[in-house]
């Protein structure tokens, strides 16, 4: 039997949002963890972003997506950066939590992740993701580390889930939400439908408490970065110090048998999880149904109108 080799993923503290901390620090994790896209390279950069919100707090870091983008761009990448939000467009939620003005000196796009294209997962479901995401090069996702409450905790593979267009992500809640583990393949699933995918996680601060938005600050003061968003999320998992009986998508992922879902499939190049074990992570301590209610779903199609044509 062919053993696949170990995943590396790389660690590092970063203490504070300051642009030439974050900027060492991403550049460490991405040459660590070995992310080094040739030239010409389209590249999706896939932030969290959540909806608009003057605080930032539910969206990733926008000095990290920066950083990101100046790495892609000084290695000769052609950059895009690009998420489907909840509510709103991408441009907007850029403009709220002040990356539109760094991405404008940089010449890169914001764009949502629009324009559908239905595609058939390996369990046989259906799902549209933009044909921004699946006709681009590379993908990267960077999401913020934070606490949900329908999932405990989500980094870097729920975070591709933005990939799917608009209102098709609550209609799959609706639609698979109740059927046992039907929306977890889902979301398994839907990475595997997307061009070559690394992942940057912003955990210098985390969201704790509840999630994916309302919850509180909590300071972790880690970068990290990976080839495979599986094995970032498994390290991120275990430095929290939760298991994966009580992350639903991680003991999907497990039982799938997904390439770096265990950690002895993980090497640290840098700082492992225990270099991290003196933070504290607040999870939510029960779990809400993964199903939207379809009032809920007439609620989220208005919201998003609203957001995206208001005056």
């Amino acid at each position: 039997m062919t053993v696949s080799p170990a995943i590396s993923v790389a660690l590092t503290r970063c203490a504070s949002y300051a642009r030439p901390e974050v900027e060492d620090g991403v550049r460490a994790v991405f040459a660590a963890a070995g992310y080094a896209p040739a030239p010409g390279t389209r590249v999706l950069v896939k932030p969290n972003f959540l909806k608009a919100d003057p605080t930032g707090l539910c969206c990733t870091h926008p000095e990290v997506v920066r950083a990101a983008c100046v790495y892609l761009l000084d290695r000769g990448c052609r950059v895009t950066v690009g998420d489907s939000p909840a509510f709103g467009s991408a441009a907007r939620v850029a403009s709220s939590i002040g990356l539109a003005p760094m991405l404008s000196e940089l010449g890169v796009p914001v764009i949502t992740l629009d324009s559908p294209r239905t595609v058939t997962l390996p369990s046989g479901m259906r799902i549209g993701i933009s044909r921004h995401a699946l006709e681009t090069d590379a993908v990267l996702s960077v999401p913020r580390i934070k606490a949900h409450t329908q999932m405990r905790l989500t980094c870097s593979v729920k975070n591709l889930f933005g990939c799917v267009s608009g209102v098709r992500k609550a209609v799959a809640h609706s639609t698979h939400g109740d059927k046992g583990n039907a929306f977890r393949t889902l979301l398994a699933e839907v990475p595997a439908m997307l061009p070559p995918t690394a992942a940057l996680a912003d955990g210098i601060v985390a969201m704790d408490r509840m999630g994916p938005s309302e919850g509180d600050p909590c300071s972790l003061g880690v970068l990290g970065a990976a080839l495979e968003p599986v094995a970032l999320d498994t390290a991120i998992y275990t430095m929290l110090g939760t298991t994966p009986q009580a992350v639903p998508l991680w003991g999907e992922l497990q039982a799938r048998k997904a390439h770096g879902a265990r950690m002895e499939e993980v090497f640290f190049p840098m700082l492992g999880p225990d270099a991290f074990r003196d933070v504290r992570f607040r999870l939510p301590r029960s779990l809400t149904p993964e199903s939207f209610h379809p009032l809920r779903l007439l609620r989220s199609a208005f919201r998003r109108l609203w957001a995206r044509y208001r005056p």
